[in-house]
């Protein structure tokens, strides 16, 4: 698959919100900040500096990412119209296989590559009951890069399942590709490929 620049600055990102700021605090931010903040700790942590130790620290990221992401709704929206002719199976697999990619796709960048930006939260909108975008800057030198968190409330608890960042949106970049594979594979074919592009990622990690 491809990724293009403005979806790779999603892993700059989140890196970046070691030095973050807030204007306005609303539920869904707080509880996104909340395990940003967890995943600072450990990426500052001189425990994990050696490198038998990375492993370690991604597993423990890892951890945390797969409590503030829906990655079940991330799923769905990213096969869009496909997701129904996946099977209950092929959606779980599908699901379970595409948060490895993200993860893996996005975590060397956030362990080693940190610069000099500043991300300021500026406020929370809400849509509806079960929805809200939590929206901040990515401040480096003299230029703020927009970033909006999209969010969905389940089971009381605000988890992201979108991220755009200057009109690019993570999910809309991903189904576009699924939709151009899906037109000629099956959900089994394209469940397989995935799988097999994230296992040569675990290998290079």
């Amino acid at each position: 698959m491809n990724h293009d620049s403005p979806i790779i600055r999603i892993a700059a990102t989140l890196a970046v919100l070691i030095f973050s700021t807030t204007v306005f605090a609303g539920e869904a931010l707080n509880q996104l900040k909340g395990p940003i903040e967890q995943v600072i700790d450990i990426l500052k942590d001189p425990t994990y500096k050696a490198p038998d130790k990375k492993q370690e620290q991604r597993e423990k990221i890892f951890a945390i990412t797969n409590q503030a992401f829906d990655f079940i709704e991330m799923s769905k929206r990213a096969l869009g119209k496909n997701w129904r002719t996946f099977t209950p199976e092929q959606r779980k697999n599908f699901t379970d296989v595409f948060a490895d990619h993200l993860n893996n796709t996005y975590m060397d960048k956030v362990q080693n590559q940190y610069q000099d930006e500043t991300v300021e939260f500026i406020d929370e909108e809400r849509i509806g009951d079960d929805k809200a975008v939590v929206k901040s800057f990515i401040k480096r030198r003299s230029v703020n890069v927009p970033v909006d968190y999209s969010m969905i409330l389940v089971d009381k608890r605000w988890r992201v399942y979108d991220v755009n960042i200057e009109g690019v949106s993570l999910i809309k970049n991903y189904r576009s590709q699924f939709d151009e594979l899906l037109a000629k594979e099956t959900p089994e074919q394209v469940i397989e490929r995935l799988r097999k592009k994230t296992d040569i990622q675990d290998l290079k990690n």
